[in-house]
């Protein structure tokens, strides 16, 4: 039994050989940029930027300076570092609980192509040189930043599997960059940039409840702890997801009314939150996979849709 277990043992040795020599060095390197979640890290930096952008008064007199021009691009650095960073510390302690569902078993540690120990050094390389380049922009922005990062890794992550509320936990780290943006901006914080926070922070609701409906299975397997793995008929998930846009609305409209947008914010704002608000509707109506698919759909919507009116609106 024992020289079954030990050739076993060397043949399994044999196979993770010859599939780490099979990886070509451009392979090693997109499983690297792969770690750091670009999807997530890009929506990171873009609602830090439209934060940023919302601090101040007028982007074209703002950008004609060249210190606030470094300032902008540093924030942004730090920011898409300290994210990637965190994504990657992410893959790191999940690595064993990715093997157990479709969507992540081929992620770049589970599937073998990166050593854990490796993942963990540059997951925490990259978190410091976020760090490092936005100590040159404010130490508030500094503080948000370490913040996320420790959230996001210590907090969120493993608390995904012990309860449900870790959804709500969650979207402070996801959030955070945001307010993080004004800060870069402003050296301080400010109305606006607070309202900002809480539309992002609602945002990530009905998105992720969306996301954990068309996963459920997969999330079963894996041992997270979501409303979508107890809720059987979805019923109690598609309810909250409306609750969130409902609470979602009045937090994007504020923006106007605390005289950070205009009026062109305002009205395409207004046809965003009616568009998400009403696939969400849908979704109560009809608990569905495709259902859910549309909310997440209108969820990417609705933000860019918003990122791009502030931009308009402050140039």
């Amino acid at each position: 039994m024992e020289t079954l277990q030990t050739d076993l043992a060397l043949a399994d040795k044999k196979a993770a050989h010859e599939h780490s020599a099979k990886v070509s060095p451009m392979s090693i390197f997109a499983s690297y940029y792969e770690m750091t979640k670009p999807g997530i890290t890009r929506m990171v930096v873009l609602s830090a930027a439209a934060g940023y952008y919302l601090g101040v008064s007028k982007a074209t007199e703002h950008f004609a300076s060249a210190e606030n021009v470094v300032n902008f691009f540093l924030a942004m650095l730090g920011t898409a570092l300290v994210s990637a960073g965190s994504c990657v510390l992410n893959n790191f302690v999940e690595r064993d609980f990715d093997k157990l569902m479709k969507r992540t078993m081929l992620r770049p540690i589970p599937s073998g192509i990166i050593a854990p120990k490796l993942a963990l050094s540059f997951g925490l390389i990259l978190g410091a040189l976020g760090v490092v380049a936005l100590s040159f922009v404010n130490m508030l922005t500094v503080g948000l930043a370490i913040s996320t990062f420790i959230l996001y890794v210590n907090i969120y992550t493993p608390l995904k599997r012990k309860t449900t509320l870790s959804l709500l936990v969650g979207g402070l780290p996801g959030a955070l960059p945001a307010l993080g943006g004004w800060t870069a901006a402003t050296g301080s914080f400010g109305l606006g940039g607070l309202v900002f926070f809480a539309l992002m922070f609602f945002w990530q609701m009905p998105h992720f409840l969306a996301l954990s409906w068309m996963y459920k299975q997969d999330y079963e397997r894996g041992g997270y702890e979501m409303l979508a793995v107890h809720d059987n008929t979805g019923k109690q998930l598609a309810l909250q997801t409306v609750i969130y846009i409902l609470l979602l609305i009045p937090s994007t409209l504020a923006l106007t009314f605390v005289r950070e947008t205009g009026m062109v914010y305002l009205a395409g704002a207004s046809i965003l939150c009616a568009i998400f608000l009403y696939f969400s509707l849908q979704l109560l109506r009809n608990v569905s996979v495709v259902n859910a698919r549309k909310v997440l759909l209108s969820s990417y919507l609705y933000l860019v849709g918003i990122f791009v009116l502030i931009f308009v609106d402050k140039v």
